[in-house]
């Protein structure tokens, strides 16, 4: 089944300490971004990449697309103060019903397997996202103290691609900016609504890349998967 993803490129990364977009960053032989967009690129179920980007970064994406042959990206979007108005911004530019995945251009390692389990339970339930269990036991705490343990059998580490149709997207889009409601995620604008969320099962490989340690893991997933492990 179809679909369009919103790939948010706007923010600077601070966590990164790279002085730059942390998306522009080499990894390996080519940028981040590229690695994220060329799973897309080569999937037959995308129709369009929609990219929201910082002006001051325009001139460098455009010369990625060109340079990588990425034939799918849309004309870019201006992002906006925070990730959330980035992907409102493109969202907007969607004129037809389907389904849009949202993706961060820092998680390079999702798998089309994944993608594809999302698609096909936004089909049913109209909302999605990837998810993996919680393996470390989680303590709550205040104040430097232990106030318990949380059960940790029904929490779930949260990443992207977030799926949803686009008629339920922009809803919970339209409501939040009218309440001037600002969520963790996508998923959590439509849970406003009293939209229950599926979750699919992804994988531990799908990291973010948020800090300098990051890029060692993502270092060691690009040779594990040469090595075919």
């Amino acid at each position: 089944m179809n679909y369009q993803v919103i790939i948010p490129a706007a923010g600077k990364g601070k966590r990164m300490r790279a002085g730059k977009n942390k998306l522009l960053l080499q990894l390996e032989d080519r940028p981040v971004i590229v690695h994220t967009l060329q799973v897309f690129e080569a999937d037959q179920d995308c129709k369009q990449i929609i990219l929201s980007i910082h002006p001051d970064d325009k001139e460098a994406f455009s010369n990625l697309v060109k340079d990588f042959g990425l034939t799918k990206v849309a004309p870019f979007v201006m992002g906006g103060k925070e990730r959330q108005d980035s992907v409102y911004n493109a969202l907007k530019t969607i004129d037809e019903e389907g389904i849009v995945l949202v993706h961060d251009g820092a998680r390079p390692f999702i798998k089309k397997e994944h993608i594809d389990s999302l698609v096909n339970r936004v089909n049913i339930d109209g909302a999605a996202i990837a998810a993996v269990p919680v393996k470390d036991t989680i303590k709550k705490a205040a104040n430097g103290f232990v106030q318990e343990t949380v059960e940790r059998s029904s929490l779930w580490m949260v990443q992207t691609p977030q799926a949803f149709r686009v008629s339920l997207l922009e809803k919970a889009h339209s409501k939040a900016a009218s309440d001037q409601y600002f969520g963790t995620d996508d998923a959590s604008l439509v849970e406003r609504l009293g939209v229950k969320v599926a979750v699919v099962e992804s994988d531990y490989d799908n990291i973010k890349l948020t800090t300098p340690e990051d890029l060692y893991f993502a270092k060691a997933i690009i040779e594990k998967s040469r090595k075919g492990v």
